[in-house]
């Protein structure tokens, strides 16, 4: 359900009332490292502690990881998991949206599958990366990090990945075409639009040979891509 404000505009905030907040720690600024509350410090730790035990640090990137990383890999490749999918459901009101005007991000939720890039960080360099990610990604407790099992032309690996739990408030279940129109058009945040990271993220699958055709849909609603052709789905 739509509200409007006192000019006009439509919202969509008291229609939606379960959104966590992010809070105002900026990691895309240079150097920029904060320390994580208290109960993320402590899952940090875990993360640091089997990578120092010998468990080398792969991480899968299915959607701004795969455009702006923030560290230097070692080795990529096109991988999949399984079990999870990448999902547009993640509210957010600071980054890509406002409280007036909730965005969203993507998310790995529960079911199907995914293709994405996993990289290879350096050993020497784990301790560090996983910093920065936790700054990054971990500001709250909404993402789930864990490992998940992905391919590699030398076989199979752990790979770090974030993950969304459907019991989260960040989660936001089924919304209908309007909702994602509206939201295209109206939500920004400090980073811009949801629009645009959206667009984003669909043109850096493409550079890297993956069509999501469930992304495809969504920015259709907001004119972002051409319909996609009928011979590349024939027989799918």
């Amino acid at each position: 359900m739509l509200v409007f404000s006192e000019n006009g505009h439509e919202r969509l905030d008291e229609a939606l009332p379960h959104m966590t907040n992010t809070p105002s720690i900026d990691p895309l600024q240079p150097g920029a490292v904060s320390a994580p509350p208290v109960f993320q410090a402590a899952l940090l730790d875990q993360f640091k502690a089997q990578c120092a035990a010998g468990q080398a640090l792969w991480v899968f990137g299915y959607a701004s990881l795969l455009w702006r990383p923030e560290f230097e890999a070692q080795e990529q490749h096109i991988s999949q998991v399984w079990g999870w999918h990448r999902a547009l459901k993640m509210w957010s009101r600071l980054n890509r949206g406002s409280p007036e005007c909730p965005g969203l991000v993507f998310a790995l939720v529960r079911g199907g599958s995914c293709r994405g890039v996993v990289y290879r960080v350096d050993p020497a360099q784990a301790d560090e990366v996983l910093t920065r990610l936790w700054a990054r990604e971990m500001p709250m407790d909404v993402y789930t990090p864990c490992w998940l099992p992905c391919a590699t032309p030398q076989g199979p690996v752990k790979a770090l990945a974030f993950t969304l739990p459907r019991s989260s408030p960040s989660f936001t279940g089924q919304l209908p075409a309007e909702t994602y129109q509206q939201i295209f058009q109206q939500a920004c945040g400090r980073f811009g639009t949801t629009r645009d990271y959206a667009r984003q993220t669909y043109e850096s699958l493409l550079a890297h040979g993956i069509e999501d055709r469930a992304l495809a849909a969504l920015l259709r609603h907001a004119d972002c891509v051409a319909p996609p052709r009928s011979d590349i789905f024939e027989g799918l």
